[in-house]
């Protein structure tokens, strides 16, 4: 059964309508010291019977501590990722300012091994970045989210 994942890459223009993207650091020890190809947009899995755009909200909602905003969402298209795992894209123009993020956590055995388990957040960073810092910083297989998004923003003519 494939793994299918949904997310939400906001956008904003910024002055002489440079185009910014919301991007947000993995959080967990394995991502700790890393910065390049260790961001990602938000974003998360879901069942089969559950609308993608629902669980896309949801999962921006747990890794941002604050709701996705309440803008018209346009389905950029589904990108599959060098895992095999699909991911459903949605894209809004927004300029998101949360007071602080606040992840939900997961649990994690650290050092492997070591019978510790520990408690890390999804997403332990997060912050509006230009599209030259966002393609060097996101994980390479959503490189062409990117590329979709500007193609988008491109054709909108706005």
């Amino acid at each position: 059964m494939m793994v299918r994942s949904a997310g939400i890459l906001l956008y904003r223009r910024g002055g002489g309508a440079v185009v910014e993207v919301w991007i947000a650091h993995m959080g967990g020890p394995f991502w700790a010291r890393k910065d390049a190809r260790a961001w990602s947009i938000p974003k998360g899995e879901y069942l089969p019977d559950e609308d993608p755009l629902t669980a896309a909200q949801r999962e921006f909602a747990e890794e941002m501590g604050t709701p996705a905003p309440a803008v018209d969402y346009c389905q950029l298209g589904d990108f599959r990722q060098p895992s095999g795992k699909v991911i459903t894209v949605f894209a809004a123009e927004s300029d998101f300012a949360p007071e602080r993020i606040v992840s939900n956590t997961f649990a994690l055995e650290w050092p492997k091994g070591s019978g510790t388990v520990r408690s890390y957040p999804e997403v332990d960073d997060a912050k509006w970045a230009g599209l030259q810092e966002a393609r060097t910083r996101l994980v390479s297989g959503q490189l062409p989210i990117l590329e979709a998004l500007i193609q988008h923003v491109e054709g909108s003519g706005t």
